[in-house]
């Protein structure tokens, strides 16, 4: 089947539309005149603000008038991965979609989905016109993956919506009330360089799941830079390991799917003996959830020079004994994830090395000491750490009146109550929440699987009973 073909025709047709126009965070400016473009075709009033994010108003259909004003809020940007024989540019082509039975996919890439039905929804929207709703803002936020710069750069006084409904959660049926905030911690040093003593080592780690840094963070998925770590750590006291490069990881929100290290040790017969136990050990230990992952520990040759043992020792210790993973779960919220790091990106290339991190919390004392705790771990291996990108959690405040007619209409609709939670990702609505205090905020979105990885799809059943919620809901504002 065709996605043209796919119900609600729609949201397919403006997601295709939308996963045309390349969209990688921090380089948005052909997404931000696509939408820009959007609204002004539709004759609604449209600005783009002094960040880039696009704000488009659409007057209340006939007889909702009344009713309170709202804000209908996704980001434009998306996460690009992509699995590393796939040859693909995220900054020039479009996203390569496919039908696969209940499911849309990409073609070895992120799909995008995170959060571009968000983006299409609302786009729905604002083109129907038997669609009732109340006076609506269109709120189109850029760089959510790697900064949120979007919504903190949202100034006080553009927004006059009383509600802001934030299209962007993974789970059909959730109601999102509350989200962590996070923090990038970065770790680096310069080292001098050295001829390589010994024999010359390369291992790759590659075939992880991934998946989204904070949604994911509690299942148990390999990390590459931890698996490279636990490697290297098998010979650190025999071998006189010197590092020579890694190339592990890549955006701090993503859960590391690949990854490898060139090194230089003194005996490499025994190293790869040692370090091959350990393999086994660790695709045993991964069997039940990891089912691709390989490992590979060979003999290399490179003319590259490497970085000394003490330095070298320093670092391996550190990836040993950084926190990955949950730090803590939530006492006062049953099965919520409180605070986790994410080591996502470890980078060694002549001598410059870079260890980033995001840490998150929704409770700002818990995401301090997680922090904290990387730090101490970093500056006791010699190098120099910097704090930045912090931005709040969003608090919940259950029993609020959308969030009531949300959980009528999902139990009229579908038999069950939905399930109202707190989740563990960074949404806009905690940092748009600080500017505009008094605004009534909830999420919730189309069943996703796979965010921030290649594996990325979304369900498209799912989709159709979202697309008939949202739609409900619409029509069923309070009135002012």
């Amino acid at each position: 089947m065709e996605l043209s073909q796919l119900e609600p025709q729609i949201i397919w047709k403006n997601f295709a539309a939308l996963n045309s126009v390349p969209r990688p965070s921090k380089k948005e400016e052909k997404v931000i005149e696509f939408i820009k473009n959007f609204g002004e075709k539709l004759n609604l009033e449209t600005t783009v603000d002094e960040v880039g994010n696009v704000i488009i108003k659409k007057p209340a259909t006939a007889g909702m008038e009344d009713r309170k004003p709202i804000v209908m809020q996704s980001h434009l940007d998306m996460v690009c991965q992509k699995n590393s024989d796939v040859n693909f540019d995220f900054e020039t082509q479009g996203i390569e979609m496919e039908v696969d039975g209940d499911w849309v996919k990409a073609k070895g890439t992120t799909l995008g989905a995170d959060n571009g039905l968000g983006v299409a929804s609302i786009m729905s929207v604002l083109e129907s016109n038997d669609i009732a709703h109340p006076a609506l803002e269109a709120l189109f936020t850029i760089d959510e993956e790697t900064g949120m710069t979007g919504a903190i750069g949202l100034k006080p006084g553009q927004l006059h919506g009383e509600i802001l409904l934030n299209l962007d959660t993974e789970e059909d049926d959730e109601i999102d009330i509350g989200c962590a905030g996070g923090i990038d911690v970065t770790a680096s040093q310069e080292y001098g360089l050295e001829d390589a003593k010994g024999q010359i080592v390369k291992i790759i780690v590659k075939g992880l799941q991934g998946g989204h840094s904070g949604m994911d963070i509690h299942k148990g998925f390999g990390n590459s830079n931890v698996l490279l770590g636990r490697l290297l750590y098998t010979g650190i006291e025999n071998q006189n390991i010197q590092l020579i490069s890694i190339d592990s990881g890549g955006l701090r929100n993503a859960i590391p799917r690949e990854g490898n290290v060139v090194l230089s040790v003194r005996n490499s017969v025994e190293f790869i003996d040692h370090a091959n136990t350990l393999k086994a050990e660790l695709l045993e230990e991964f069997a039940s959830i990891e089912k691709d992952l390989h490992i590979n520990i060979e003999t290399f040759s490179t003319e590259e020079r490497a970085i000394s043992e003490e330095d070298s020792k320093k670092i391996i210790l550190a990836l040993k004994a950084a926190h990955n993973g949950v730090y803590r779960m939530s006492p006062d919220v049953k099965d919520l994830v409180e605070t986790s790091n994410n080591i996502a990106r470890v980078e060694l290339k002549n001598g410059k090395l870079q260890i980033l991190n995001l840490s998150r919390s929704s409770v700002d004392s818990s995401k301090a000491a997680v922090a904290e705790q990387l730090k101490s771990v970093y500056e006791l291996a010699g190098m120099k750490i910097e704090f930045s990108g912090s931005y709040p959690g969003w608090k919940p405040k259950p029993g609020s009146e959308i969030v009531q007619v949300m959980e009528k209409i999902y139990e009229k609709n579908f038999g069950e109550k939905p399930q109202v939670v707190a989740c563990h990702a960074g949404l806009e609505c905690g940092i748009i929440g600080a500017n505009y205090p008094n605004m009534e905020m909830v999420s919730f979105g189309p069943t996703i699987r796979g965010a921030h990885s290649p594996e990325e799809k979304a369900s498209i059943p799912s989709v159709q009973k979202y697309w008939g919620f949202l739609k409900e809901i619409l029509a069923n504002i309070p009135k002012k």
